[in-house]
C-alpha cells in the first residue's frame, strides 16, 4: 500500500491516479474528510492527518510500502522559514515513528541554491529527511509549467505575456506536473537504499518567448512579451498582499541569474514528455470552462 499526501493537488492527484491505475493500493492522507469522497470512489483507503500533526501522520504512514510526501509550501513565509519548519518536524518525527518501506519527498530544484530563497523550505526539508534511516529519494523538478495559469487573463485580454523570468530569450528548466506525478509513481515502485536525488524536467527549455509562442497558437491571437521591471517587484508582490516579499524575489533572481539550477546542467536530470503546448491549451480551456460556468 501507498500512503500519498497532497493527494488533492496537481502533482499528488497524478501521482495517485498512475498508481490506481496499474492496481495498486493506496491511502490517501487528507487533512478534510469532505474531500475523500472522489478517492473512495477510486478505491482508495483514507487517513486523516494535518501535515503538522506527527501522531497523525505517523499512523498514516504505518504498515506502508512506499510514503509519498508533498510538503505545502508557504509563499509569504516568515522570516526563518517557521510555518515550513513545523511540518518538517511532524514528518520527521512521523517516519521516524512509522517506518514505512521506503518515502519519496517531493523538493524542488534550487534546494541546494548558495542563498536563502523561497525554496529554501526544501533545502530544510531535505536536511531534515535525509537524516532518517531510510530509503529517501528527493524528486526536484524545475519551475511547473502550471505557472503559467497567472498568466492567462493579460495574455488572453490584453495580448501580453509579463515576464518576471528574464531575459525573454533565455531558456529555462520546466516541467508539467502530470509528469512530476507520473515520475514519483514510477520512483515509488523502484528499490534503492539510502539517499538520492533525482531531478526532473520537461521535453526542451522554455523561454518566455517560447511561452508567448504557445499562448499565441492556443488563443489564435498576437501575445508579445513585457519584462516585469526588477526594481518594481518589491511594490507589486506587497500590492498582492505579501508581507515579506524578499524570498520570492530572491527565488526568482536565482533564476535569472543562474544560481538556481541543476546540478549538471540538467546533463543527468530525467525528461519529461508532456509538452508546452499542451499545458497552455489546459490552461486555457480552463479558464473558458470557468468563465462559462
Amino acid at each position: 500500500m501507498y500512503a500519498i499526501t497532497g493527494i488533492t493537488g496537481k502533482v499528488g492527484g497524478a501521482l495517485a491516479r498512475a498508481l490506481l491505475a496499474d492496481r495498486q493500493p493506496v491511502r490517501a492522507v487528507l487533512r478534510d474528510q469532505a474531500k475523500a469522497g472522489p478517492w473512495i470512489a477510486q478505491g482508495c483507503e483514507i487517513a486523516l492527518a494535518e501535515m503538522d500533526d506527527a501522531k497523525g501522520l505517523a499512523s498514516a504512514f504505518r504498515g506502508a510500502e512506499g510514503v509519498f510526501i508533498l510538503p505545502p509550501s508557504e509563499f509569504d513565509p516568515e522570516p526563518g522559514f517557521p510555518e515550513a519548519r513545523r511540518v518538517i518536524e511532524a514528518l520527521a518525527a512521523a517516519l521516524s515513528e512509522a517506518r514505512p518501506a521506503k518515502v519519496v519527498c517531493l523538493s524542488t530544484i534550487g534546494a541546494d541554491a548558495p542563498y536563502e530563497n523561497l525554496l529554501t523550505q526544501r533545502t530544510l526539508l531535505e536536511e531534515a529527511l535525509g537524516d532518517l534511516d531510510l530509503p529517501v529519494t528527493f524528486l526536484r523538478p524545475c519551475w511547473f509549467m502550471e505557472n503559467a495559469l497567472w498568466d492567462v487573463p493579460a495574455a488572453r485580454d490584453d495580448g501580453v505575456l509579463r515576464s518576471f523570468l528574464q531575459p525573454a530569450d533565455k531558456a529555462f528548466p520546466m516541467v508539467a506536473t502530470q509528469d512530476v506525478g507520473s515520475t514519483a509513481a514510477a520512483l515509488l515502485r523502484e528499490v534503492w537504499s539510502g539517499t538520492r536525488i533525482v531531478e526532473l524536467e520537461g521535453p526542451q527549455r522554455i523561454t518566455p518567448n517560447d511561452l508567448a509562442r504557445a499562448f499565441a497558437e492556443v488563443l489564435g491571437q498576437p501575445v508579445r512579451v513585457e519584462i516585469v521591471a526588477r526594481d518594481t517587484w518589491e511594490a507589486i508582490f506587497r500590492g498582492q498582499g505579501t508581507r515579506n516579499p524578499l524570498p520570492r524575489i530572491r527565488m526568482i533572481d536565482g533564476f535569472n541569474e543562474g544560481w538556481i539550477a541543476f546540478r549538471d546542467s540538467g546533463r543527468s536530470a530525467k525528461k519529461g514528455t508532456v509538452t508546452l503546448e499542451n499545458v497552455v491549451a489546459e490552461l486555457v480551456g480552463q479558464s473558458r470552462s470557468t468563465a462559462a460556468g
